[in-house]
């Protein structure tokens, strides 16, 4: 069996010495940190989970990271691995680093005051005078003052020993805890929670199970079941646009109008849902996060039969709402139709800028969008996303001396397609809104975590533990007291409680005694 060489550690001794590095105070702030700064990409980059369709057209825009952007999960930065470690590591350490000082605090809330040090002249905040009482009377009246004042009091031989401010360390304890509360009850919201997101035609409804959502985010832990059985219909919805100033064109606030049940028995009421005002059934909240145009367009074949007809919803690509759709007709004959396009709800036209949105509401709507013929994909089995169409085997229509062929409507119009393939007519506007649903079970424990961490917090700047020690003996016939003090937060000045208590005890003014200040 060899000799261990000096300086080499044992398994056991390596095992102890990574705890005691991921239990300390320093390890606990870095993971916290790291956390922080973890969160940002969920704040910068578009996660699946949030805006399914904001995630999609960002990843259209940019094909070089996407795929790096995958693999490092940044579309879905709360559910990815690294994230999870972060997480796991700092719940570790803060168990790991106050739990041992609970019991240091306990041990230290329950033993007495230190005893007074031999030479009470050397501390920073003294003072000694002349009492014309006996030890004892002063030592009784110093005992009864200092407890008046809250102080943890110890008569030992011709001294008095006082504590207080505790309750800074508890402070910082209930800050440490805060901090896991929080943790949890995020993790509790991530297990058993879900989140969920689907856009509404306004006039349309909803029934609050999975098949009605169009992306769908479960818990690791979620259960169907738990699932609240509300149903709501948005009956109306309006927008107040800013018309002056720099921001012209833009909402400047909008409000959806919903009827709700929260079961199917339940009686129908109604809500006005708004950003930042979720309407809450039960533990579900439900969000207007979004919201936007659907032209309603139809589509003849060839055999003047409808291949397609509806509003259609298209996703706004500027403040604006200059907007981008595809219409799908695979029904269509002889051969599929799609269209690729976009919609201007307040059509301008200039020779420097082309077509564009000159406001955000639907003033002069219009459309312009190109066609395309042959085989759209969506017999392959498959899944298409519906805001892009597959042009890899279909061709781009034109007309009959090759130029270039585009559906430019209002509502009202219609066009004729090139070769027989049928019409496209503009027959309205309507719009959509985009609702979030989520349940996070452990909100309200998150909630209690801040308060906690706000009351620790103000604990630990604002309570200064002390430590105050008087000492009376016989000299030349009188009685000498000796009072010091001792700030153990550090840049605290006791002085004026000194002088206090020393008032208190009949030792005159400051400017009467003899004090001495090192």
């Amino acid at each position: 069996m060899s000799e261990r060489r000096p300086g080499e550690l044992t398994l056991a001794e390596m095992l102890r010495w990574a705890w005691r590095q991921l239990t300390s105070m320093r390890t606990a702030l870095i993971l916290l940190l790291l956390l922080a700064i973890a969160a940002i990409p969920g704040s910068v980059i578009p996660q699946s989970g949030v805006d399914s369709l904001k995630t999609s057209q960002w990843q259209e825009a940019h094909p070089d990271l996407t795929p790096i952007y995958q693999k490092l999960g940044l579309f879905s930065v709360y559910d990815s691995a690294w994230f999870s470690a972060i997480y796991l590591l700092l719940m570790v350490s803060l168990v790991g680093c106050f739990v041992p000082r609970t019991f240091v605090y306990w041990k230290g809330m329950r033993a007495a005051p230190p005893p007074a040090p031999r030479n009470l002249g050397r501390l920073p905040d003294h003072t000694s005078y002349d009492a014309g009482g006996t030890p004892e009377e002063v030592l009784a009246a110093a005992e009864s003052e200092l407890r008046s004042r809250r102080f943890r009091v110890v008569r030992a031989g011709d001294a008095v020993s006082a504590e207080r401010g505790h309750l800074r360390e508890a402070g910082n304890l209930l800050f440490h805890v805060s901090v896991l509360v929080v943790l949890v009850g995020f993790a509790l919201g991530s297990l058993f929670g879900y989140r969920g997101g689907v856009i509404l035609v306004v006039g349309n409804g909803f029934s609050n199970n999975l098949t009605q959502y169009d992306d769908f985010v479960p818990g690791s832990l979620f259960a169907p079941d738990d699932m609240e059985p509300f149903t709501f219909d948005v009956t109306d919805f309006e927008v107040d646009w800013l018309t002056e100033g720099p921001s012209k064109g833009q909402a400047r606030g909008f409000v959806s109008h919903l009827e709700y049940r929260e079961t199917p028995t339940a009686p129908t009421r109604d809500y006005d849902l708004k950003v930042n005002h979720p309407l809450t059934i039960g533990d579900t909240e439900v969000f207007l996060i979004g919201h936007g145009y659907a032209p309603v367009i139809t589509v003849r074949d060839g055999e003047g039969e409808v291949a397609y007809s509806g509003p259609t919803i298209f996703l706004p690509t500027d403040q604006t709402f200059r907007s981008f759709g595809v219409v799908k007709a695979p029904d269509a004959r002889p051969t599929q139709i799609g269209l690729e396009g976009e919609f201007y709800p307040t059509y301008a036209f200039t020779e420097e800028t082309g077509p564009f949105s000159a406001f955000g509401n639907a003033a002069n709507p219009a459309i312009s969008m190109l066609v395309y013929a042959g085989d759209l994909g969506m017999d392959s089995g498959q899944a298409q996303s519906v805001y892009q169409l597959d042009k890899s085997d279909a061709r781009l229509v034109r007309k009959g001396d090759g130029s270039m062929f585009r559906v430019d409507l209002a509502p009202g119009q219609q066009a004729e397609l090139p070769d027989g393939l049928g019409t496209v007519s503009f027959d309205g506007v309507q719009r959509w809104n985009k609702i979030q649903i989520s349940r996070t079970p452990g909100k309200l424990i998150a909630l209690a975590g801040v308060v906690l961490a706000l009351i620790g917090l103000l604990g630990s700047l604002y309570v200064r533990p002390r430590r105050i020690w008087v000492r009376a003996r016989d000299r030349n016939g009188g009685t000498h007291v000796e009072v010091a003090a001792l700030d153990r937060s550090g840049g605290g000045d006791p002085s004026a409680e000194l002088h206090e208590i020393v008032g208190a005890l009949g030792g005159g003014t400051p400017a009467e005694r003899r004090e001495e200040k090192s």
